[in-house]
């Protein structure tokens, strides 16, 4: 899978070096189509993926198009009833190469501590701004935010900021200091 994302990530660079993941008042970057990775001998897919936001300790990876991201969110919200964590909604999509170099920082020594302990992250797809749309809507508009979008969510499920104002939407122009600034800023503890 490490392969396959860096693949992704150098292709969808290479295509859109210079464009941004704007809306899609504002077109972007073409996908960049990617062959599946192959099985290795004696391997076999799981049967149904566990949703992203349970695993304490991940950040997803990658904006999986067939996974039922209202469930996703649901399970997060669950689980964050119980220990009060935060849900940090990530709207995106593979073609995009902010939402690369975001998952990247997302990974950073200063960053990903701060997911870990005091986030659930769910990656939420939104295709070529034709996949999930009516979700983000209830979170998040899209045609102003661009993507990557963030969302982070209450336990109980309220919205406690949107980047609406897509200031992860040039997620190239930002460090790591700047999204663990958003990070802390927005976390319970």
């Amino acid at each position: 899978m490490g392969r396959r994302r860096a693949l992704l990530t150098a292709l969808a660079v290479a295509a859109a070096v210079t464009t941004g993941c704007a809306s899609k008042a504002e077109p972007s970057a073409a996908p960049v189509a990617v062959a599946p990775a192959a099985a290795t001998p004696g391997s076999a897919a799981p049967a149904t993926p566990a949703p992203a936001a349970l695993a304490d300790a991940e950040i997803p990876d990658g904006y999986d198009g067939t996974r039922d991201a209202a469930a996703d969110i649901k399970a997060a919200l669950a689980l964050s009833a119980t220990d009060h964590r935060q849900v940090l909604l990530d709207f995106g999509a593979d073609w995009c190469p902010d939402c690369h170099v975001l998952d990247k920082l997302f990974r950073a020594g200063q960053v990903a501590p701060l997911l870990h302990s005091d986030y659930r992250v769910v990656a939420v797809d939104v295709g070529q701004f034709d996949h999930n749309l009516d979700l983000a809507a209830r979170y998040v508009d899209l045609q102003r935010s661009g993507i990557p979008a963030l969302v982070v969510l209450a336990p109980d499920g309220t919205v406690r900021t949107a980047t609406n104002d897509g200031s992860f939407s040039n997620a190239r122009s930002m460090d790591a200091a700047g999204v663990a600034a958003f990070l802390k800023r927005w976390s319970a503890k």
